[in-house]
């Protein structure tokens, strides 16, 4: 790693430890030439995964989007935070494990109604009326019969 104030190659670690997140390492360096310290931040590359939207039009992944969407969907709900994280982690690690580098916004959609349906149904609702464009009450009638008869079912 090169020293930001002398450019010399040659720093050597002094501490390590792992960030609050545990996403990355942060490392604490010290150059061998000037003696100044500095602090590196070790991190997973993520493949940067294209979202196939309905129109055609393709733009990268963004996990704020996702949280976004279903903490819209989980206002005043009582569901917490730290749940509503769970869930975003989870969609994006589904993602990163298909390994694929384009992925259409509709299975996002899918995957974020899987998660809000175990954990809340009205958010679930909400989520899927705006997803799927419900245009009139019926069609919140029928969804809301699939989810019941569902829970029947089990």
């Amino acid at each position: 790693m090169k020293c930001p104030y002398c450019e010399n190659q040659e720093t050597k670690v002094i501490d390590s430890r792992p960030t609050e997140d545990g996403h990355a390492i942060r490392r604490r360096r010290g150059c061998e030439r000037c003696g100044k310290r500095f602090t590196t931040y070790e991190k997973i590359e993520q493949s940067i995964i294209m979202i196939i939207k309905k129109d055609g039009r393709r733009e990268a992944f963004d996990r704020d989007k996702v949280a976004n969407g279903i903490i819209r969907a989980c206002e005043k709900r009582p569901v917490p935070m730290a749940e509503i994280e769970r869930m975003t982690n989870d969609i994006e690690r589904g993602l990163n494990n298909l390994m694929e580098k384009e992925v259409k916004s509709e299975f996002i959609g899918e995957l974020v109604m899987d998660e809000l349906k175990k954990v809340d149904e009205v958010a679930y609702v909400r989520f899927a009326s705006v997803y799927r464009q419900f245009t009139d009450v019926n069609t919140f009638i029928k969804e809301i019969e699939k989810l019941v008869g569902n829970k029947n079912e089990k």
